[in-house]
């Protein structure tokens, strides 16, 4: 389905005794076309995966199939494959009994309304939602205990960006992404649009990055232990921009939601902030380090963190709905040197057909030289192996 709107946004100027609460507005009216475009689902066959593009040396194979909505991933000490279903508000466990890379038992270990954000941690597993994070005891045979720990309960309400992530840093605290309540709310509440960093002893957070409209995916590069993550632009502004974005994540960086995305660039069709321009606003932010496709929407990102392929990153594009052109619908590989960034691979392609997709890469792992790919639209999990 496709459909093009033209909208004019005809902003004027507020009362004087308004400006100090809500700044300055544009001083030209602004005008922007905006194109609804869902690329038509193709329900999921076994042949699908030989459409499936890899690099030279890998090979794609389905690892399980029927999994509903399957969102993040994660690997558990022996083998296990976890994964979250916001929807069904459950978690899986996954088990490849013969090692073949196919999964064979499954078993729901834990039910949890809206849960996303997966991590463990000395044998505890920590589960996210919207608001609360708990904490379960491991089994040895990978289920998780009956009674959860309830270690944080009022995380800001997600809005339009619920979906909560969260990992252990190098530094032992524990990292929690925050959307922006909305596409490009000026924030009222500085806990979105944010990481937050969590004391493990006490569980008391603060602001650890601000201007974040929604990076939920982000890791910890494995040796510099420095943080990266792939953040989302906003939408509505028009087919090709703002960017999604590679960001360097550093302790107190302000990458510019909502006024500014990608290398500093203002977006014009918001009002001034209070007592600066954006401009100015901008001038003190972050930049992107490497920008994307608008509307590409990514999800999960993760480095290899041994083997030959150590030091690169993998980043899910769950794909674009409101761009002419669809982009996304793939696993890219963004190689790093010396722990910067130098380019990108696609990874696993082929889910885009035109205007017709099989699949929406949304949650990774990576285990040696084995990945696993969530598609939440068709429910299935891929393995992707190097030879």
């Amino acid at each position: 389905m496709k459909i093009t709107l033209k909208i004019a946004l005809f902003l004027v100027f507020a009362p004087a005794g308004m400006h100090a609460q809500k700044g300055i507005p544009p001083k030209e009216d602004t005008k922007t076309t905006v194109t609804t475009n869902y690329p038509t689902q193709i329900e999921f066959s076994p042949a699908m995966v030989n459409e499936l593009k890899v690099p030279n040396g890998w090979q794609a194979t389905v690892a399980a199939t029927g999994l509903g909505k399957p969102r993040m991933l994660y690997n558990g000490p022996n083998g296990e494959l976890y994964i979250t279903r916001r929807d069904a508000g459950d978690v899986l466990m996954l088990k490849d009994t013969n090692k073949d890379n196919k999964f064979e038992d499954m078993t729901r270990v834990a039910d949890f309304p809206g849960v996303h954000g997966i991590t463990a941690k000395d044998g505890y597993m920590y589960l996210c939602n919207n608001n609360k994070v708990l904490r379960y005891k491991m089994n040895t045979d990978g289920t998780l205990g009956a009674v959860a720990d309830t270690l944080i309960k009022d995380l800001p309400s997600g809005g339009q960006h619920a979906n909560r992530t969260m990992d252990w840093g190098p530094d032992g605290k524990l990292y929690i992404s925050v959307g922006s309540v909305c596409n490009d709310c000026k924030e009222s509440d500085k806990e979105t649009a944010a990481m937050l960093q969590v004391d493990s002893v006490t569980w008391k957070r603060k602001l650890y990055a601000s201007g974040l409209r929604n990076t939920i995916g982000f890791d910890f590069h494995p040796a510099t232990g420095e943080m990266w993550g792939v953040d989302n632009g906003g939408d509505y502004k028009s087919d090709e921009w703002p960017p999604e974005e590679l960001n360097h994540i550093v302790k107190d960086g302000n990458y510019g939601f909502p006024f500014a995305y990608g290398n500093r660039v203002v977006d014009e069709t918001r009002e001034d902030p209070v007592g600066n321009t954006k401009e100015g606003w901008a001038a003190a932010t972050m930049t992107a380090i490497l920008e994307f496709p608008a509307h590409s929407a990514p999800i999960a990102f993760a480095f290899f963190d041994n083997g030959a392929n150590k030091g690169d990153a993998l980043v899910c594009w769950h794909g674009s709905w409101n761009r002419q052109v669809p982009s996304g619908f793939k696993v890219q590989r963004i190689k790093y040197k010396d722990g910067k960034p130098t380019g990108t691979e696609d990874f696993l392609s082929g889910f885009l057909k035109g205007n017709e997709r099989f699949g929406r890469p949304a949650g990774i792992i990576i285990s040696g030289n084995t990945v696993y790919v969530s598609d939440d639209a068709n429910g299935v999990i891929y393995c992707i192996k190097q030879k």
